[in-house]
Parts: C-alpha cells; structure tokens; sequence
C-alpha cells in the first residue's frame, strides 16, 4: 500500500509542477502582451497617478539655457535622456558615474602598491582622472545605445501612428482627438509621445507649440516632420488627411533607405567605433593600473608637446570618420 500512496504523492508533484509552470507562463505572456497593447503613460494612470504628474514624470524640464559650461552641460544630459526614453534623473545619473568612478580608483589604489607619498598623490589623481573616463565613456555608451534603439523603434512606429490619425481625421474626428486616439493604441515610445502632445494643449500650450516640443524631445527626423506637417496644415490649409498620407509613404520609403545604407556601412561603421572608442579606453586602462607609465614622463620636456600633437590628429581623425560614416538621405 505504501509504494502506491508514494507513487500517487510523485504523480501530484509532478501535476502540481506543470501547473505552477503553465501559470507562470501565463502570467508572463500576459503581462508581456499588456505591455505591448498599452504605453508607459496609460501604464501610469492606471495606476491611479494625477495626470499632472504623469507629465511631470515623462516630460522633465531640463536646466535653463546658456549660463556657464557645466549648465550647458547638464542641459545636453537631460535632453539626451529625454531621448533615450530613460527615466532615472540626469544628476543621479552622474552621482552613479562618480560612484563608480570611486570604486575602481580605489580597487586601482589598493594594488598599485605605491608607498611614497607624493608617488601617491600625483598617480592617484592620474588613476582618478582615468576612472572618470572609464566610467564615464561607459555611460555615454549606453545613453547612446538606448537613444539609438529607441528612435529605431519610433521610426517603425511613426507610420503606423499618422496612419491611425489619418483614419481618424477622415471619420470625422479633430487632430487632437486623432493624436489622442493614435497616443492610446499605440504602445511605447510613439504612444506615450502622442499622449503627451495631447497633455500639454490640456494644460495651456497651443497644439503648434506642443508638436514643435515633441519633435525636439524626441530627436527624431519622422517626429520633426510630423510637427511641421500638421503646423503648416494650420496656418495655410488644405486636406490634411492627403498630407498625412504621403507623409507617412515618404517616412517609410526613407526607413527602407536607412535600412539598405545601415547594411552597406556596417562594416565602417564598427570600424569607427572602434577606432574612435578604443584609443581612449587603453590609455586610460594603462593610467589606472599603472599609472607611473605616465607620470614618470611628466618632467621630460618633450612629452607634453607630442601629447598635443597626439590630441590634435586624435580630433582631427574624429571629424573625418564622423564625416565619412554620415550620409545624408
């Protein structure tokens, strides 16, 4: 009797098992599907969030313009987040990269072995000037990567999204309403733009000024071309359900030319990547383990004229290769 209530026990764990696994699944798939059906924004207000600060949340108001280099700075970083679509703040962002940049200098310091302490001092503030470019060509990359990946992802959207506002203005609705109706079936990142064109005439801005905003906070050429569209439409007039419509042909005839240009240029491209990143990450890799590399040169006279000369042609070969890799479509 006993070997067949163990059997039965095994047969309920097993049953038991595929069970939790089929619902896991589920729960996965789901909430990947919601994800894929809503935006960030609805995501948000679902939540039970003031639609104030949903829009506080999504569009942050960078520092002010002009004023002294490190505003300007800060400025860039913000409207460079913005256009990644990451949400964490521009100063956390550098608080994380200076914490970073602590860590290592101090794992660099702890094994360097260096005893004296003016050796110390002079490699030390060497080792940190090198961990700050570690830490922080890494952040640039990845702000970057996610901006790239993001403005991919509006492109593809960006037709499907005026050809919903064009249904939409063709039945009747206003352009607002049809931004609207495209910013809540749309998911992210073009619905939750959408959605805050909409936010923003809500709250007091002309419709004009809320699409010149979205084009700037997007950084996107479709999104540019979009605004000035729908803003010429409303000085001068005219069917702008046919304007939208060869808009939306002529934005996904230059995605498939972006596309063959990618594939072509691929190879350059890398290629400048690498040339350009790589000098930058083995000096500074060399300064933080060994350090005296560098600072034992210090006093010869000629070492400081050819680390000119040196940063000179590195600046130049960066204008070239940008100049080579960008085409203009």
């Amino acid at each position: 009797m006993q070997p067949l209530l163990v059997l039965v026990i095994y047969v309920a764990l097993f049953l038991s098992v595929i069970l939790a696994v089929q619902a896991g699944a589920q729960i996965i798939f789901a909430s990947g599907d919601q994800r894929q059906r809503t935006n960030r924004r609805l995501t948000m207000l679902d939540t039970g969030m003031d639609p104030k600060e949903v829009y506080r949340a999504l569009v942050r108001r960078s520092a002010r313009h002009g004023g002294p280099g490190i505003v300007r700075f800060y400025d860039m970083l913000c409207v460079r987040c913005q256009q990644a679509g990451i949400d964490a703040n521009p100063l956390s962002i550098i608080i994380w990269v200076a914490a970073a940049s602590g860590l290592l200098w101090f794992v660099a310091m702890f094994f360097s072995g260096i005893s004296s302490f003016p050796g110390f001092l002079l490699n030390g503030i060497l080792a940190l000037v090198a961990s700050l470019l570690l830490c922080g060509i890494g952040a640039f990359l990845w702000i970057s990567r996610r901006k790239t990946k993001r403005l991919q992802k509006m492109e593809e959207q960006m037709p499907l999204a005026i050809d919903v506002v064009t249904r939409a203005i063709r039945a009747g609705h206003p352009v607002i309403s049809a931004v609207q109706l495209a910013g809540n079936e749309m998911g992210d990142p073009v619905g939750s733009e959408f959605g805050l064109i909409v936010d923003e005439t809500t709250y007091g801005s002309e419709f004009r000024e809320a699409l010149g905003n979205f084009a700037r906070r997007t950084g996107s050429q479709d999104a540019h071309f979009f605004a000035v569209s729908v803003g010429v439409q409303a000085e001068t007039g005219g069917n702008l359900a046919e304007i939208l419509d060869g808009l939306a042909s002529v934005i996904r005839s230059r995605a498939t030319l972006a596309k063959r240009v990618k594939a072509l240029s691929s190879e350059g491209r890398a290629s400048a990547l690498l040339l350009s990143v790589l000098p930058i990450l083995m000096v500074s890799f060399l300064m933080l383990i060994h350090p005296e590399f560098y600072t034992s040169k210090f006093s010869d006279p000629i070492f400081w004229p050819v680390i000119g000369i040196i940063g000179i042609l590195y600046l130049i070969g960066l204008v070239a290769i940008h100049r080579i890799i960008n085409f203009k479509y």
